[in-house]
């Protein structure tokens, strides 16, 4: 009897697939040469926090008995590190290639990364001026030996390590570690783009700090440690502390856990090995030699070291997220709120109007009280200079900031500790679950009755990343929503995770039990049924195991998953009727969008939660309906946009991995009927946006209605055959180009005008 064939596949493994993909994102030659070089740097931190979380949980697991199954692929904590490390060393050496064709090609236009042995004459005595000048009194260089034992390491700083030999004979280990001062790299003087790393600065000059003794060997090497820590299995060493007290405590812990990894600049000998080993506890198949750089953040910052012409013509145009047209005519969005909903589609356009929201509500008398939850925020946040003010005007405001969002612990802390002076109630949450909602709401009492101002988005209140990231901030004056969400912070503020709420789905209790009731109706519609869903991630077998009986079932199932997907699609007699997408491009996608049925028939969510295990059942995470259609149509495009992509999407394969979509993978573009070659779903709606803009400052200038107005009549959009007609024929010459003005230019001209089909103007 023939097995049945497996229709899903380990989270892990999957993960490093996406990552794979992340990183031909630097092999796109219609990326500026200087954003491929980012793509690399993003692969690096990506793959180094993947083994600091998930490869250091797995190493606990592994710890506590090896006996917790991968419930994907029956694989043990053991056997999963066995296929990680197998899987993780091909991806090292792609990256070398890559980066070594990336820097022939940079060094074309005049931009080099160079080693010791690369400087020119001038450009040695430049280098060991700065060596002596600026560098060597940082260092703190040191023995080990009996008397010096060995040192500890910190999580992903950079060594440079030696082995001495004195003229009688010993030898002994010696270790300098490259101090944090040392940011970014020395850029040396002349009219090119010429710099060396502190490492190898350091590297090339061992001699001169280690004199009277000869250099043996000598290595670079970074280490990562375990970073998975969970204040929740600490409850005996911390009970009845401060929940911040305790966070403090745990950040402390984290910097000592174990290694589960290390990286050297170059090969050592079998006895340096060993010394590792005796040190920090690892195998050999934890230690990667890599030519890459150690420490990639410097790609980030390189731009601002090219000359402004250059610059220009390797990164992507300059872009600033244009004004949602609702908010453009001076108005106080608390009015425009209250006449119509608004979203706000990130970075494509600003987070402004939600910010100006808070801040008028600071200061509006008929405001009563603001209440928000809090995951990550960007360094300086005016948002919280918000909050604050509305407290000290004598607004109740309530701020439910989670500690434990990884590796933004202490800036929350920060955060909470300024807001609690200020006056404001900051709760933490519950033990053993994160609120990673997004949610606000903000009360007003009118004359005769309370009134419901909720915003609800798929991403953080940080404004740093809402011009990186996808994503979507809905403001309502729905009352339904709105009473709900005034149940939600009740709810947390007494520490009830079991609310009843009639509009929103709120984990861990409603969320995955109606988002599994939607998908039962669809599968009752057979070939009628339709589920089309917008994620970064897919873990949750019972959402798996749904969606595989939905395509049973002959239902038409759409996913665009960014990263970790564990069903794989087109497996005969299990998911051949699902087609998944991953979406890789200038900004992360990280929207998340569920939608069941079509037609008059559709449900519709914007939601901060994935379908995975942790946020289906272990965090507090909202989902909210979308109720006016002309919102519907609005992020319907978002959606179709994603899906007719041939240029930054891929195609996922019943093997699990990525392929690029093909005319014969595409769908129509947005409301096209027919596929758009050389789309860019990205592009598209930077487009769109500044096309909204424009339009709807025109508008105002000419006293006409909003330019978004007339899309409330809920008429059928579509194209015009010639916008269609257009789009294609833009396409095939965009995909020409290689100068990114241009292909914006056309972009513009075009799309604008589908814009305009789209809305039915």
């Amino acid at each position: 009897m023939s097995k049945s064939p497996i229709f899903t596949q380990n989270r892990e493994l999957s993960w490093l697939r996406f990552n794979d993909r992340v990183l031909d994102e630097a092999t796109d030659e219609t990326v500026p040469l200087l954003e491929r070089l980012k793509f690399v740097a993003i692969f690096t931190s990506n793959l180094n926090e993947f083994f600091m979380i998930r490869v250091g949980s797995l190493f606990d697991l592994k710890k506590m008995g090896d006996t917790d199954v991968d419930n994907k692929t029956g694989m043990t904590p053991s056997q999963q590190l066995k296929e990680i490390y197998k899987a993780v060393r091909p991806l090292y050496k792609k990256r070398e290639r890559i980066l070594a064709d990336l820097e022939s090609e940079l060094r074309m236009h005049g931009i080099y990364r160079l080693a010791w042995n690369e400087l020119e004459p001038p450009e040695v005595k430049a280098a060991g001026q700065y060596f002596k000048a600026a560098v060597l009194p940082l260092l703190s260089p040191q023995i080990i030996d009996s008397h010096h034992p060995f040192p500890y390491l910190r999580n992903e700083a950079v060594y440079v390590m030696a082995k001495l030999r004195y003229e009688n004979g010993h030898t002994e280990a010696a270790l300098v570690p490259v101090p944090d001062a040392l940011t970014g790299c020395f850029f040396l003087p002349g009219s090119e783009t010429r710099y060396i790393s502190h490492e190898e600065i350091i590297y090339a000059n061992l001699s001169s700090i280690f004199k009277n003794c000869d250099i043996e060997e000598k290595v670079m090497l970074t280490i990562t440690r375990n970073g998975d820590i969970n204040p929740d299995d600490e409850d005996s060493e911390f009970e009845g502390e401060d929940f911040r007290k305790r966070m403090k405590k745990l950040l402390k812990k984290r910097i000592r856990l174990m290694p589960v990894r290390v990286d050297l600049s170059n090969e050592v000998s079998k006895e340096a090995l060993d010394y590792l080993h005796e040190h920090l506890g690892l195998t050999r198949e934890q230690v990667f030699v890599t030519s890459a750089p150690l420490s990639a953040g410097y790609m980030f910052s390189l731009a601002d070291h090219v000359d402004g012409a250059k610059r220009q013509a390797l990164t992507y145009p300059a872009f600033t997220p244009r004004r949602h047209p609702d908010t453009m005519d001076g108005e106080p969005v608390i009015s425009e709120i209250r006449q119509r909903d608004i979203i706000l589609s990130y970075p494509f356009q600003s987070m402004e109007p939600f910010l100006q929201l808070l801040k008028q509500s600071a200061h509006d008398e008929s405001v009563v009280s603001v209440k928000i939850t809090i995951y990550r925020l960007s360094g300086k946040a005016r948002l919280v200079d918000y909050l604050c003010a509305a407290a000290e005007n004598g607004k109740e405001v309530t701020v439910l900031i989670e500690l434990r969002a990884r590796f933004d612990e202490q800036n929350n802390i920060d955060w909470s500790e300024r807001l609690e002076n200020a006056g404001c109630t900051v709760i933490y949450g519950f033990e053993k679950y994160k609120v990673h909602s997004k949610i606000c709401l903000i009360t007003r009492r009118s004359k005769d009755a309370v009134q419901y101002i909720t915003q609800i988005g798929t991403g953080n209140y940080n404004e740093k990343t809402a011009t990186q990231y996808t994503d979507l901030s809905l403001m309502t004056f729905d009352q339904s929503i709105g009473r709900d969400a005034n149940e939600f912070f009740k709810n947390m503020a007494i520490g009830n995770l079991e609310g009843s709420y009639e509009m929103l789905l709120v984990a861990p209790v409603s969320l995955k039990s109606r988002v599994l009731a939607c998908m039962d109706r669809e599968i009752a519609k057979r070939e009628n049924g339709h589920i089309t869903l917008k994620l970064n991630s897919l873990t949750d077998i019972d959402i798996i195991e749904k969606l595989k009986q939905a395509s049973c079932a002959g239902v038409t199932v759409r996913m665009i998953v960014r990263g970790i997907c564990c069903i794989l699609p087109g497996i005969p007699g299990k998911t051949e009727n699902i087609r998944i997408i991953s979406v890789v491009g200038r900004f992360l996608e990280h929207s998340r969008v569920y939608i069941f049925g079509k037609g008059e028939d559709e449900e519709m969510f914007i939601s901060s939660a994935d379908f995975m295990t942790r946020n289906t059942q272990r965090r507090v995470e909202v989902a909210c309906p979308v109720l006016d259609p002309y919102i519907r149509k609005q992020i319907h495009v978002i959606i179709e946009a994603c899906l007719a992509d041939d240029t930054k999407a891929r195609l996922m394969l019943p093997n699990g991995s990525y392929a690029p979509v093909t005319p014969s993978d595409a769908l129509p573009a947005p409301g096209a009927g027919k596929v758009v070659s050389g789309f860019d779903c990205q592009q598209f709606l930077l487009d769109l946006a500044e096309s909204d803009e424009r339009a709807g400052a025109e508008n105002i200038a000419a006293g006409k209605s909003r330019v978004l107005t007339s899309g409330r009549s809920g008429k059928a959009a579509g194209y015009t055959a010639e916008s269609a007609a257009d789009a294609s024929a833009a396409g095939r010459k965009i995909k020409k180009s290689s100068d990114p003005s241009i292909r914006q230019k056309k972009h513009k001209n075009v799309f604008g005008r589908i814009w305009d089909a789209i809305l039915d103007r």
